[in-house]
């Protein structure tokens, strides 16, 4: 059952999403629930769906020339439909391309990452969830989807990253890099991993759960820095994904994502479990990442 927390939430993605009228590239959406999904937001105006585009010179000319790849790679590459719709986002045909209902998450990273390519600055893509808890609290954890084991100039950037998403959906990022100790109470590989990170990107870190979320708890650690996070990052996926599960089951909290960020152009990659609403709820978070 979704909770009004949730719901609210829902209602000012919708109500953007209503202003943008993104268009959205969905090379699935012939699948039954991208299908369902789709139908549901354009007969909202929410969004503004894009057909998947024959190969045409403006997409071949994206890859060779912002890509720096040969045309007969590129024409090769275009015959595929993930290739195809990232195509159609880095020519400015789409605003955003949706997909993952039946490809594998490291089909469309491949795709965007090839066709889009990241951000200037950023050295890996990442995800998030979006956290909404019954209480009405709203928070980004990340990353609890992609990367496996992040070395700190990957952890940095991943709080970096969701940093700026959490700027563009919840007005405001309050990063914590979470560790099992706080400041210098612990030590170990993973620790220093975190510390580093840290460092490098200037957030709160290392920093417990509790003390991340509690400003008395902070202060009793000696924290100044800590104490009302709405940004989470995780020291790694088995951390991030096992938290998120945690908090759904145990909480009642409800994940949407996870979100793929760090692109030039956004792009949404979809659970291969993905319901309808999940779809719904995703595309219309990315195509605000755009925004």
């Amino acid at each position: 059952m979704h909770t009004g927390a949730y719901m609210a939430i829902l209602e000012k993605i919708f109500e953007g999403a209503r202003e943008r009228k993104a268009r959205v590239v969905f090379p699935e959406r012939e699948e039954p629930r991208v299908a369902e999904a789709v139908e549901f937001m354009t007969g909202k105006g929410l969004i503004e769906p894009v057909d998947l585009a024959d190969p045409t010179q403006a997409h071949v000319d994206a890859l060779v020339e912002a890509r720096g790849m040969k045309e007969a790679i590129a024409r090769r590459m275009l015959q595929k439909p993930l290739f195809r719709a990232a195509a159609m986002v880095a020519a400015g045909e789409a605003d955003l391309m949706v997909a993952g209902a039946e490809a594998p998450t490291r089909r469309v990273i491949e795709a965007a990452s090839i066709v889009i390519g990241l951000e200037d600055g950023v050295s890996t893509a990442s995800s998030f969830f979006l956290m909404v808890f019954p209480d009405g609290r709203e928070m980004l954890w990340g990353d609890c989807a992609v990367n496996v084991a992040p070395d700190a100039a990957q952890l940095a950037a991943i709080a970096q990253t969701t940093a700026r998403s959490a700027n563009a959906l919840l007005g405001e990022a309050r990063p914590a890099l979470l560790s099992f100790s706080t400041g210098s109470s612990g030590t170990g590989d993973s620790v220093e991993i975190v510390r580093e990170a840290a460092e490098i990107c200037g957030f709160a870190g290392p920093v417990q759960a509790d003390a991340a979320l509690n400003a008395s708890i902070a202060a009793r650690k000696g924290l100044s820095d800590a104490g009302d996070a709405n940004v989470l990052i995780f020291p790694d996926l088995d951390a991030g994904n096992i938290a998120y599960k945690l908090a759904q089951e145990l909480a009642g909290a409800q994940a949407i994502g996870p979100i793929l960020q760090g692109f030039r152009r956004p792009v949404c990659d979809l659970s291969r479990g993905a319901s309808a609403d999940d779809i719904i709820a995703s595309t219309l978070v990315s195509a605000a990442m755009g925004a």
